[in-house]
């Protein structure tokens, strides 16, 4: 019988850092009380330990701090002035101090924010060599288990590559006997990483369920509509700038001599991933996925505070009353939302008003006329700073009335409200009789400003989108509506369809517009085509491929904003340079009445290289596996 003690030994934990400090992170990740691999393969519920220990090495998208995508970016600043904060990983990435000695948020090896996703992988390996040595199983949920495990290998394959581009492909774990030479293996080039990632979420969807049965019970697993998504989501990653004919990477090689990236832009990869979108679009459409619509049978509310619970529900309604969320885990975003939530409390609370979303976010959003706020002649761009007292019953929704706030506040579109909250802003919620709505009051002094050094946010701008309409803003403390920000979710294909067809295109058309227009139109907004026709000082621009792809770039840093992903994409587009290094601004938070709304710069510069576009290995695991290279810059 194989022991613990002996499978500590396994080939994956020794190819990729030879050493994992024992056995002790092993023991960690097989299911509690399970002694031997035997035992854990024994019975249909130890089994089931297992497979759910493959499932929660999925990184956690709901975790503030630790996941890549959330705060260490530029959309998400945290109270700096929190001292204790600043050592956490996110907040050290986003001050430019990524390193090869002790990496923060190492997938690879583990530690600093991260865990160790080889581990994960290691594990789908053992549960595919041995689920068939369980007796008391059905067939059906053995092909079922087998392919949600494909589907978890393949995940933590593409997050590895979304992170470190060029990786191992760890299809199998080595033999306890394996010469120790076979240990010390190679990243695997760009295109053949993607054929595995792809061609094991095809074998993946072979037994996933069409959809989930048993949503009580079931949710956070994957089925073929989420499968055929990641697919669409790694074939674009692949076909984008980055990877694809990056002269940045185009003559790196490792010591074996084998280039690691494709030197050249391949077009057909852009043919290769619209197919693969368009394919999950329609398999996701025929199983009832649409976009999320928010409807309330118990009472009539005016139709902007309904737009506002649309808007925010797209994420923080639970997948069992959001058909526009394709997969979603199952852990939970409440400690995320309550720190994006104002302190509406009549107590002071801990949890609170700890992160918020720096002025160049706010900027981001459209105007009501749908278009950039420096493209709209009609908008007062040049004094967006100022202020303005609302003395008029068009903004009687959006801005307390009587009150003054930036002008930046005013006339922009539904997404803004839904998103943001400010100085002189409604807050609203629903309550069991009707719509709670509450005024943000921000200044120095005020009840939701400074109250002491540690709880605070800078910027000005809370982050309402990831703060649930169900969740209560009385009482003496929060009490968070439990849900899950989706790992992948209908809009984010719809934009990707949009952009995979105006890559593929010489120039843009009907047949590209329409996907952004779906997700405009719910938004309360024209046409991409009417908009910049009627609006915009740039009138022509969604009539060629680069005015068409900044705006399709644009609409996904809205749609699927403070979701994890814009960190992502400015990464596969390569604009990541452009972004993280403009300064951190908002509002002067220790100013009273309108000094407040003083433009403050927080942080000015971050230092973002070509070489933070992929993340480093640890040093030390280079130095133990000299087959491995670093990554570039270094």
């Amino acid at each position: 019988m194989k022991t613990i003690i002996r499978n500590c030994k396994l080939g994956l934990l020794v190819l990729l850092t030879v050493s994992f400090s024992g056995c002790s992170k092993f023991l960690d990740v097989v299911p509690d009380g399970v002694a031997t691999l035997d035992n854990a393969f024994s019975n249909r519920n130890n089994a089931e330990k297992f497979l759910f220990t493959c499932f929660n090495m999925m990184p956690n998208q709901n975790a503030a701090f630790d996941y890549p995508g959330n705060i260490g970016s530029d959309e998400i600043w945290w109270d700096i002035d929190y001292a204790a904060m600043n050592g956490w990983s996110g907040p050290q990435i986003a001050q430019g101090n990524q390193n090869i000695t002790n990496p923060f948020q190492n997938f690879w090896d583990g530690g600093n924010g991260g865990k160790s996703l080889w581990i994960g992988i290691r594990d789908c390996n053992i549960f595919l060599e041995n689920i068939s040595k369980v007796r008391d199983i059905s067939e059906y949920e053995r092909e079922r288990w087998i392919s949600e495990v494909r589907f978890v290998k393949a995940y933590l394959h593409y997050f590895l590559f979304q992170l470190y581009g060029p990786i191992p492909i760890i299809d199998k774990n080595l033999p306890v006997n394996v010469d120790p030479a076979a240990v010390r293996v190679y990243r695997d080039p760009v295109d053949k990483v993607t054929d595995f990632i792809v061609n094991t979420l095809d074998e993946s969807m072979t037994n996933l369920p069409d959809i989930i049965d048993d949503p009580a019970k079931e949710m956070g697993r994957p089925t073929k509509v989420a499968a055929a998504a990641l697919k669409a989501k790694v074939l674009v990653w692949a076909a984008s700038p980055l990877l694809n004919g990056n002269p940045d990477y185009a003559n790196i090689t490792d010591k074996q001599g084998t280039k690691l990236f494709p030197a050249s832009v391949d077009p057909n990869k852009w043919s290769r991933a619209l197919t693969a979108v368009k394919s999950a679009i329609a398999l996701a459409e025929e199983n009832g996925h649409k976009l999320y619509d928010y409807k309330n049978p118990l009472f009539n509310i005016a139709d902007e505070i309904a737009m506002n619970f649309t808007l925010r529900g797209v994420v923080t309604e639970r997948a069992t009353q959001n058909p526009e969320i394709i997969f979603a885990p199952t852990t939970s975003a409440n400690t995320f939302q309550n720190y994006c939530t104002p302190n509406f409390y009549n107590a002071q609370v801990l949890t609170v008003q700890e992160v918020s979303a720096p002025m160049k976010i706010a900027e981001q959003y459209y105007t009501d006329h749908g278009v950039p706020i420096d493209e709209d002649p009609s908008w007062d761009y040049a004094n967006r700073f100022k202020t303005q007292r609302n003395a008029d019953a068009t903004h009687k929704y959006y801005i307390a009335a009587g009150e003054t706030t930036a002008k930046l506040n005013y006339k922009r579109e539904a997404r803004f409200y839904a998103h943001l909250g400010f100085d002189r802003g409604l807050y609203d919620v629903q309550s069991q009789t009707g719509v709670t709505t509450a005024t943000v009051k921000n200044r120095a002094g005020e009840a939701m400003a400074a109250v002491f050094s540690a709880q605070h946010i800078q910027t000005g701008y809370y982050i309402k989108k990831l703060v649930s309409f169900r969740s209560s803003i009385t009482g003496s403390a929060p009490s968070a509506y439990n849900y899950t920000i989706p790992v992948i979710r209908l809009s984010d294909l719809y934009l990707l369809h949009a952009e995979a067809l105006n890559e593929v295109k010489n120039a843009p058309d009907n047949e590209v517009y329409q996907w952004i227009d779906k997700i405009r139109e719910r938004a309360g907004l024209e046409g991409v085509v009417e908009s910049w026709n009627k609006y915009s000082s740039v009138p022509g621009k969604p009539t060629t491929k680069e005015g068409m792809r900044e705006i399709i770039k644009h609409e996904r840093m809205i749609e699927l904003a403070f979701e994890g992903q814009r960190a992502f994409d400015l990464r596969r587009w390569k604009d990541a340079m452009k972004y993280l290094n403009q300064p951190i601004e908002g509002w002067n938070f220790q100013g009273r009445d309108l000094s407040y709304y003083s433009l403050t710069t927080y942080f000015q510069k971050r230092n973002y290289t070509y070489k933070d576009y992929l993340w480093p290995l640890n040093q030390s695991s280079i130095i133990k596996n000299s087959s491995l290279m670093q990554n570039p810059g270094w």
